[in-house]
């Protein structure tokens, strides 16, 4: 089996990342391959549970208040809603629910007490919980922990150096700071980012880099194409091509064997056969409903044709055993 490193260069990456498309492409599906699961896709179902209004300046949310876009701003959703919504996914074929909550940061008050509860209902669905609100305490997490939590997102977004340019009100270590909250909770970390931001292939292969030298690799990486929404900064920012998702896609999988790597943004731009060379070269997860947050994506049963035309399966929850208190599983 392959070699688990948490010690690539930028240089190794690289070398990877430039490589011939094919070539890259047949030695990721290898690697891929060498796990008996290749065929499965996990089937995610993303919610935003509040949206909009958020204080951040991210450049290319919709949700950022300062930004005028025509996105409508929503509340903290009910705990009933919630429960409904995933009852609803699960049935559809997702085996986990990502809630989303467009906030700097967790505060302790009744919001965060009603996402606590939203978790634990969630949970007693066994359907893997994930939730994305910003930054956090270890305190945090591990209330978050307790209520069954099984992962958290916070993607790096670009590399360090580009991070400036997208995002001013926080820094990159604060974003590094809340994974390792995440990893003392003992929660399972999902943590990629974006492309098409008008970063350069050297920040691509930076917050590889970053993603891939971590203590312990995510267990979940997402590789989002940038959509671009009229009323913010990366409004006219050109689409990314298919052959760029596929290079980022094949390069995490190479450099981070185990990773569920998850295509996720910009999908309703991808014909199926662009799908098929992102599952050929390593993606193994799929947001699917109608909604990212607050950007289309394709239903639940285009995705279910596109499974059986290519002989893929979704993938059960907890497929690498639930979360200890002591360790997590890979």
């Amino acid at each position: 089996m392959t070699e688990i490193r948490t010690n690539w260069t930028k240089e190794e990456i690289a070398v990877i990342y430039h490589s011939p498309l094919l070539d890259l492409v047949y030695r990721a599906a290898t690697i891929h391959r060498e796990n008996k699961d290749y065929s499965e896709v996990q089937i995610s179902s993303l919610l935003s549970i509040k949206t909009g209004g958020c204080p951040e300046d991210c450049s290319y949310c919709p949700q950022a208040a300062r930004y005028h876009t025509d996105l409508e701003v929503q509340a903290l959703m009910s705990v009933e809603q919630v429960t409904d919504a995933a009852k609803n996914a699960k049935n559809a074929g997702a085996s986990r629910l990502c809630m989303g909550a467009a906030w700097r940061e967790v505060r302790d008050n009744r919001d965060f007490d009603k996402v606590i509860e939203m978790v634990s209902s969630v949970n007693a669905l066994d359907m893997e919980v994930c939730c994305t609100l910003g930054m956090l305490t270890e305190s945090q997490a591990q209330r978050l922990a307790d209520a069954g939590l099984y992962a958290y997102n916070h993607n790096l977004d670009t590399s360090e150096e580009d991070y400036k340019r997208i995002i001013t009100t926080r820094t990159y270590d604060d974003r590094l700071n809340t994974i390792d909250n995440v990893r003392k909770a003992k929660l399972t970390v999902c943590s990629g980012g974006i492309i098409g931001l008008g970063e350069s292939v050297e920040d691509r292969i930076s917050m590889l880099k970053t993603l891939s030298t971590m203590s312990k690799h995510p267990e979940s990486v997402p590789v989002n194409a940038l959509v671009p929404v009229k009323g913010t900064p990366l409004a006219d920012q050109p689409r990314v091509s298919v052959w760029e998702m596929v290079r980022m896609i094949a390069t995490a999988r190479i450099i981070m064997p185990k990773t569920v790597v998850r295509l996720s943004a910009g999908r309703t731009e991808m014909s199926m056969t662009d799908q098929a060379f992102c599952f050929m070269a390593g993606a193994n997860s799929i947001f699917a409903g109608d909604k990212l947050l607050t950007t289309p994506n394709p239903s639940f049963n285009e995705d279910m044709q596109m499974f059986e035309l290519l002989g893929l399966k979704p993938r059960e929850a907890f497929k690498n055993g639930r979360p200890s208190k002591e360790s997590v599983a890979v």
